[in-house]
């Protein structure tokens, strides 16, 4: 793949604190942030500049989830459970306690959430019922990212133990693999659309590629300076983005496996501290990301 074009099209602000959570909406032309201020923001790509608050909890937010079929927003409250938004009425519907621990990801599927939680549990969720159905106790250390295979039927589960657990939806969550060879808390996970491949990256800066049928490692990458934050395929599969504590958002040809773009502040006026979560969007193809620095960026990206 050849040269890649970079644009920074917005910066948003509008948090008082690090944000930490970011998702794209059921209409893609929508997407939600959270924050350490415990605000939930809706932001229009269309008219980016206005957010509109739609929900202020009393601690913060690190993680935010769609349900498409239901048109709801899914928030991890810390240290106290999930808050259940309808997006056409701009409402929470429902709430539940969950937990006294931090909720660091959220994953919905079909009639189920899956909410990952800083004690090592991952808690099941009957969305239809609203009620717990089951608590699959994973490790003493914290679920920090999970990823779904949704034709597989497989859910990844990155964790501070330094490791990746893949679970079968379809057998009541049965232990598939566990895959090691990080050397510290697994922060960002993402099957690619195809799910033929998973990424693997986190504190350790290492960007780390499976193939999915024997889950056995293809590559190590020494991608980042500092701890990679999040990474997230392109809808085509054929790119992939991640953002680190070390201030950079980088471009990686998934197939080659290959560094094609580093965006940053000196080059591209970007974050001035951790870059937190980062999309590709699917409306426009345009990259967002959330920073420490409580701001909001809108990145033009373009291969030529």
């Amino acid at each position: 793949m050849s040269k890649i074009e970079v644009n920074k099209l917005q910066t948003l602000t509008g948090h008082n604190d690090c944000i930490y959570a970011l998702t794209e909406g059921c209409d893609p032309r929508f997407f939600y942030t959270g924050a350490g201020d415990g605000m939930v923001v809706e932001w229009d790509l269309e008219n980016p500049k206005d957010g509109k608050l739609i929900a202020r909890l009393a601690h913060s937010v690190y993680a935010l989830a769609i349900d498409p079929s239901r048109n709801l927003l899914f928030i991890g409250h810390n240290f106290e459970g999930i808050h259940v938004i309808d997006l056409n009425e701009s409402k929470e519907i429902w709430s539940l306690k969950l937990t006294d621990q931090a909720i660091f990801d959220i994953k919905v599927f079909g009639d189920e959430a899956y909410i990952g939680t800083g004690d090592g549990v991952l808690i099941v969720v009957d969305i239809t019922s609203k009620t717990i159905k089951k608590h699959i106790k994973l490790s003493s250390k914290s679920i920090r990212v999970m990823s779904l295979a949704k034709d597989k039927r497989q859910l990844a589960i990155g964790l501070s133990d330094h490791s990746v657990k893949i679970l079968d939806l379809s057998n009541d969550f049965h232990p598939i693999a566990n895959l090691t060879g990080h050397t510290n808390s697994v922060f960002a996970l993402s099957y690619s659309p195809d799910e033929s491949i998973l990424v693997s990256a986190g504190r350790d800066a290492q960007l780390k590629f499976w193939e999915t049928n024997k889950y056995s490692l293809l590559e190590n990458i020494v991608a980042h300076l500092y701890a990679i934050n999040y990474l997230y395929f392109k809808d085509d599969g054929n790119l992939l983005v991640t953002c680190s504590m070390d201030k950079s958002i980088k471009i990686w040809d998934a197939g080659e496996k290959k560094l094609l773009k580093v965006i940053d502040k000196a080059r591209n006026a970007g974050h001035g501290t951790s870059i937190n979560k980062v999309i590709w969007s699917s409306y426009q193809g345009n990259v967002i990301s959330v920073s420490d620095d409580r701001t909001i960026s809108i990145w033009q990206i373009e291969a030529n």
